[in-house]
């Protein structure tokens, strides 16, 4: 008996040459990877060619991986009760995953014979419009001016692009000298987070100056009260009072989303947790959304019909979109490299920015749209 070397995924398999006078090899219950990609040609395959059936539950329902079964304890309230309707009708459709990820990978051999989707999306409310290329490096911040039709991108290729927004061609490019860490707009001003500095753009006047006085890269930005906040890798605290210490995360806090009452704080430990206020002003966990991986970005805005969506960008390359506060799947996005950016537009617009430096504009739909 020969030993085949371990395949592509790590799985010794072992067959019988031909004319052996041992019988065919004994099925195994699993499914074989290259019946599922296509190109299994071994005349006695010792894996399944079809899929396996799903369990069923002991009250007869399908179950389903990642279906979450309530909410989480926290500091007060009782376990398994929905507060404010958070993950309320989590028993709904999921979107379908069977996306070609040799397509993804740009290197699908099948063509339009692929049994697998050929698409960048999933979901029936959205669909793509356009993809703007340009960037050589990771897009990390996306802006869009009110006193322009202009739509501006910033990368750790160290430049920012200006886009038209009618047609999507670049109209422009700047260096900034060095990696952007992110953008936002504020009327007719573009401030671009880079090392040291923050650069302010005026869309009117074409001319932009250094606000010096950050140490290190800035990496978040933020206007209130008429002023401009910069975050970034150091920090002076001395001047400042901690009012309270979250840690209810066991990783990295990647992103955080104010929604009505509610903050949302997403982190690679594969969770969305959503925070409220309790009498005594102190903010608790009152419910926790489990993702099957990290979550890069959260997201917050309104589709066609005003219903609020949140988009969870996960470092599996893929962006997660849910109903809110139901968190019931809607759709699904998927890119080459994981997607930092993404920023809100008008006329039911939104953009993501990947690692490969590409944008995409997306559209909310009116109507029901199929699979592009």
């Amino acid at each position: 008996m020969d030993i085949e070397p371990a395949d592509q995924f790590g799985n010794n398999r072992s067959c019988q040459r031909a004319g052996s006078s041992q019988g065919a090899p004994d099925r195994v219950n699993k499914v074989c990877f290259d019946w599922q990609a296509g190109r299994c040609n071994r005349h006695s395959c010792r894996f399944l060619h079809s899929e396996l059936p799903q369990p069923m539950s002991t009250d007869g329902a399908t179950s389903r991986r990642g279906h979450h079964q309530g909410l989480v304890r926290g500091n007060s309230g009782a376990a398994g009760a929905p507060i404010s309707g958070w993950g309320k009708g989590r028993t709904g459709r999921k979107a379908s995953d069977k996306i070609c990820r040799y397509f993804i990978g740009g290197n699908c051999c099948y063509g339009d014979k692929c049994r697998f989707l050929h698409s960048w999306f999933i979901g029936d409310s959205f669909s793509l419009l356009a993809t703007l290329q340009g960037h050589r490096n990771v897009v990390t911040g996306i802006a869009l001016s009110s006193e322009s039709d202009k739509l501006y991108s910033g990368s750790k290729d160290e430049s920012v692009r200006v886009w038209d927004s009618q047609t999507g061609q670049c109209t422009g490019v700047f260096n900034v000298g060095g990696e952007v860490g992110c953008m936002i707009s504020e009327g007719a001003w573009i401030f671009i987070g880079v090392p040291n500095a923050v650069k302010a753009w005026n869309t009117q006047t074409a001319t932009y100056q250094n606000l010096d006085g950050p140490i290190g890269q800035v990496y978040a930005l933020v206007v209130g009260n008429d002023m401009l906040f910069a975050g970034t890798q150091v920090w002076d605290l001395a001047t400042l009072q901690c009012l309270q210490t979250l840690t209810d995360h066991t990783s990295v806090v990647m992103s955080l989303l104010c929604w009505d009452q509610f903050l949302l704080s997403s982190s690679l430990d594969r969770t969305i947790k959503v925070w409220a206020a309790t009498e005594s002003g102190n903010l608790e966990v009152k419910y926790i959304h489990n993702e099957e991986h990290g979550v890069l970005v959260l997201c917050g805005m309104h589709d066609a019909q005003a219903k609020p969506v949140l988009l969870c960008s996960c470092n599996d390359k893929s962006i997660h979109i849910y109903d809110l506060p139901s968190f019931i799947e809607r759709g699904k996005i998927f890119s080459k490299k994981e997607v930092i950016a993404m920023e809100v537009g008008p006329s039911d617009l939104f953009f993501t920015g990947d690692g490969t430096g590409e944008l995409k504009v997306w559209k909310w739909s009116t109507n029901k749209m199929p699979v592009s």
